[in-house]
């Protein structure tokens, strides 16, 4: 088991360089947000649009279908299962309707609405898919894959790096309001080296466990728990003198405080494509205000 590489969330791919990594992450970050607030108050049909966008971009991007399958596999069959099972919940809009006026003598128009889209009733199953149902059976699914999705797509094609260089220069002008923004940015970029050892830490503890061929039903739940936790502190521990590790590595090369000794990890600079990224963002935002629905 390798955590540092079927860890379906939060990976950087290095190769092949798609033209996603060379977006300035402050685009790619204004897209992000576009993403996160677009289904906000949308339609079903805008929701569907927002995936399919996603889709394509992944499929322009050339990403390998390796690391596709790895990202979206779970992700599909989760969205499709919520997909399933709210359609077929009932349907919170359960109001039986009666007319006001009386039907005899009144002639009735055909029509082909049909609010009960699906209905069965056997001896064990009884599902009822009416149009509210599916209505958020879809959207509830869109929004997941969308929200989670589109945020994997971002650290995926993103280095740490350019994530916390964008961030500082667009958290800029809070300096004016005091806001630490270095330190903030510092912390942040610490913490995103920081997960990969924590999940070699992990696999290294879970594979000494796996080799030393504990029988745990012998030992008991007592006795399992009390090796977990030695297990647990143990973890701390190498966390710790790893956490320690990193202060001495930056306090050797003469680290004092974020101000005084900073350190520009990634140069940004906004290019041809990134006007045109902007551009796209701006006819991207101009149809979802005009076929998507209210936002708000």
């Amino acid at each position: 088991m390798d955590l540092l590489r079927s860890l379906p969330l939060g990976l950087y791919l290095e190769q092949p360089i798609t033209w996603l990594h060379h977006l300035d992450p402050r685009i790619k970050l204004l897209w992000l947000m576009s993403f996160l607030l677009a289904p906000l108050m949308a339609n079903p049909f805008c929701r569907i649009g927002l995936l399919l966008v996603l889709v394509l971009i992944s499929v322009t991007a050339k990403i390998p279908f390796r690391v596709l399958r790895q990202q979206m596999g779970w992700l599909l069959t989760l969205s499709c299962l919520i997909l399933v099972f709210a359609a077929i919940a009932p349907d919170p809009l359960s109001i039986t309707h009666q007319p006001r006026l009386p039907v005899d003598g009144i002639p009735v128009t055909p029509s082909k609405y049909q609010y009960i889209l699906f209905d069965l009733h056997q001896s064990i199953f009884n599902f009822t898919i009416t149009r509210r149902s599916l209505e958020l059976a879809v959207s509830l699914s869109t929004l997941l894959f969308t929200l989670i999705y589109s945020s994997t797509l971002y650290l995926l094609t993103t280095a740490p790096e350019e994530i916390t260089t964008g961030l500082e220069s667009l958290m800029r002008p809070l300096r004016r309001f005091n806001v630490p923004v270095t330190e903030v940015v510092l912390t942040l970029t610490l913490s995103l080296r920081f997960i990969p050892l924590v999940l070699e830490e992990v696999q290294n503890l879970v594979r000494s466990v796996r080799t030393r061929a504990i029988n745990w039903k012998k030992l008991g739940i007592r006795r399992s728990l009390q090796v977990w936790l030695l297990i647990a502190d143990r973890l701390l521990e190498n966390l710790l003198l790893r956490a320690e590790q990193i202060a001495s590595a930056m306090q050797v090369r003469g680290f004092t405080t974020p101000s005084q000794h900073e350190v520009k990890w990634y140069h940004l600079q906004i290019k041809h494509w990134d006007w045109l990224a902007i551009a796209v963002l701006a006819i991207f935002w101009g149809v979802r205000f005009a076929w998507g629905g209210k936002l708000g």
